[in-house]
């Protein structure tokens, strides 16, 4: 007899690796593509040589992780029907047209594009390749908004009805633009930019402190970290109103990460203390350790002084989701995000101060390592913010309208544990695979030899190509050249 429970888990573990090992390609797509567009618009702008190479470097970086993406993605879209094939059938009138809608209106869309914005250097012209950089740009920003509909419909499903074992759709428009989807879209969407940005920082702070083309990268560097300016603080920003949209509509999800198990103090006074560290005790429902701080949870959930903030105490135990992990997580991801947003205040200081040249920097070279090692963090990030999202949505994987167990796959343990294992291995590959192009283009270089295309480089003309003209009799077809 086979334990519902420990297939249950087992599915859910598989599903994690696989999620978690392809959710690092996608975010720096984004942000890389959307930084390409921006060199690239550059090197019209200004018409600088050093903008084009520093594109064309950054480019095949792109394509690398492009695939590895692409990869990791198809073992994805395999596994909804491996792991969790009832929920692939009841789901499917809305999610698995969802999914659909992203192969056809942003997938498709990219491939093309991405095919002229590749192969298209010198065959078509500048402003069309910029425009073809740009809709790559834009597509893999479509792809991930189709995916953060389905993802977030889960979290809040609304626009459907349940009707014999199918969600079917009501409301297009309400399933679509579901309450989480309205934050948590922009919220990603950041984080991609966030990465992309943190990538070619820490690239051109490697190549800056190596001294290799120090004065080209900076450019880059500049560019990169004074966005992020902008764009680490707004990813906190975001950060908070996504928290909000949970505190509405998954009070227990919030309790669970926020490690928040009782609504009243003792004295019968709302419970809105903020645990900054604790270790939580599902089994005795409290936890066995906490430094907390009065009202800070009442402000960051409702921004006021004292305010009921749910605990864990007002949903059934079965309804509980696990708390360790979403706790643990939600303050790992928060931590990489002040760290982000700090090292970029760190660059506009800098700057300000008139330090934010190549021969500076080298002669103070703790910025620029921290640069280089502060690229981890956004994938951190990303990594505990997912995982904050998915495991704080359990038991549900509809939230409460189909739990995870009755949507698992029936298949025997040993199945789960082989497809398990080649699920790793592959994803493994595909890891192994990109940051062995990755380290081998860095350690390589931008390409400095290869001259400049400026225009379209015409096609070369063959003689059957040559235009059929009549030859006035008596003139010879070639003529010998007079010396």
């Amino acid at each position: 007899m086979i334990d519902p429970s420990l297939m249950t888990d087992l599915a859910r573990l598989d599903f994690a690796w696989i999620t978690s090992m392809h959710i690092i390609y996608p975010p720096l797509t984004i942000g890389l593509a959307a930084f390409l567009f921006f060199s690239e618009w550059r090197w019209l702008k200004t018409n600088d040589d050093e903008w084009y190479r520093l594109t064309r470097f950054f480019e095949k970086l792109f394509i690398i992780n492009f695939g590895a993406g692409v990869a990791t993605g198809i073992t994805m879209e395999m596994s909804f029907g491996i792991l969790f094939a009832p929920f692939s059938q009841a789901a499917g009138p809305f999610f698995g047209n969802i999914l659909g809608y992203e192969t056809i209106t942003a997938f498709m869309y990219e491939a093309g594009f991405i095919g002229l914005m590749i192969f298209g250097w010198g065959k078509i012209g500048k402003k069309m390749h910029l425009f073809a950089t740009f809709n790559v740009a834009f597509s893999s920003m479509l792809s991930a908004m189709w995916i953060l509909v389905a993802n977030s419909w889960m979290q809040t499903p609304t626009g459907v009805h349940l009707e014999k074992g199918l969600f079917l759709v009501d409301n297009w428009t309400h399933a679509i633009f579901n309450p989480n989807f309205l934050t948590a879209f922009p919220h990603m969407l950041i984080a991609c930019f966030e990465i992309g940005l943190f990538f070619v920082a820490s690239i051109s702070a490697l190549m800056v402190y190596k001294n290799r083309h120090a004065k080209m990268f900076m450019r880059t560097l500049t560019a990169s970290i004074m966005a992020l300016v902008i764009v680490a603080p707004l990813q906190v920003y975001m950060g908070d109103t996504l928290g909000r949209t949970v505190a509405k509509y998954d009070p227990a999800a919030l309790a669970a990460m926020e490690g928040h198990w009782h609504t009243y103090n003792a004295d019968g006074s709302p419970n809105t203390s903020w645990n900054v560290i604790a270790w939580p005790n599902e089994e005795k429902g409290t936890n066995d350790f906490q430094i907390a701080i009065p009202h800070v949870l009442s402000l960051l959930e409702d921004h006021k002084w004292v305010s009921t903030v749910p605990g864990l105490d007002q949903f059934k135990k079965a309804d509980r989701p696990p708390v360790v992990v979403p706790f643990y997580s939600f303050r790992i991801m928060a931590a990489a995000g002040a760290a982000l947003m700090l090292v970029a205040f760190w660059a506009l200081f800098l700057r300000l101060r008139g330090q934010f040249t190549a021969e500076k920097l080298q002669r103070h070279p703790w910025f620029l390592r921290t640069v280089i090692f502060s690229s981890t963090l956004p994938y951190i990030a990303i990594w505990t913010g997912w995982w904050t999202r998915e495991v704080a949505r359990q038991p549900w994987l509809i939230n409460g309208l189909m739990r995870t167990s009755e949507g698992v796959s029936q298949m025997s343990i040993g199945a789960e544990i082989v497809w398990f294992i080649g699920f790793m291995f592959f994803d493994l590959l595909v890891w192994f695979g990109a940051w062995y192009f990755f380290s081998k283009l860095i350690r390589k270089g931008p390409d400095m030899n290869t001259k400049v295309i400026h225009g379209v480089t015409p096609e070369p003309m063959h003689l059957g190509d040559m235009p059929n003209e009549e030859v006035p009799e008596g003139k010879p077809l070639f003529e010998r050249p007079t010396l």
